[in-house]
């Protein structure tokens, strides 16, 4: 499924919620279905700095697509890169590159965090970008 309509499915799936305490209790239950992210890959080396909490990600190039792991010592925040993974998991890096993220003003997720996890919103997004820049680039594509 291409990043397009994976970010309109969630936004179909987040108007089923009238108000943001369901939208955050929706957002934990996808934190919570986050796979376990390798404990070699909860290290220092694979912090997101930018981010109030620790949130590590890795990534791995297999067949042409990009496939990530990550996990958050918060809640919240576990569900947030969950929500970004359900949507970059799995594309091509040029895909991944090239992508608008609007699901996230679409589903009013920006606009319902503190400042301090906008931020870490923001560099989630930024470190998922750079590594597919970084395969790609090493593919010489």
């Amino acid at each position: 499924m291409s990043v397009k309509k994976v970010q309109e499915t969630i936004i179909e799936e987040f108007s089923m919620f009238e108000d943001w305490l369901d939208k955050y209790d929706y957002l934990i239950e996808l934190g919570n279905n986050l796979p376990e992210i390798e404990a070699a890959y909860k290290t220092d080396e694979y912090l997101i700095n930018g981010c109030q909490s620790k949130v590590w990600l890795n990534a791995e190039y297999r067949d042409g697509r990009i496939y990530y792991q990550a996990d958050s010592d918060a809640i919240i925040v576990r569900g947030i890169v969950a929500l970004l993974i359900k949507v970059l998991d799995g594309q091509p890096a040029q895909d991944i590159i090239d992508s608008d993220l609007f699901f996230i003003d679409e589903i009013g997720l920006k606009q319902n965090l503190s400042p301090t996890r906008s931020n870490g919103l923001v560099a989630m997004v930024k470190k998922m970008k750079l590594f597919a820049l970084a395969y790609q680039a090493s593919r010489g594509q």
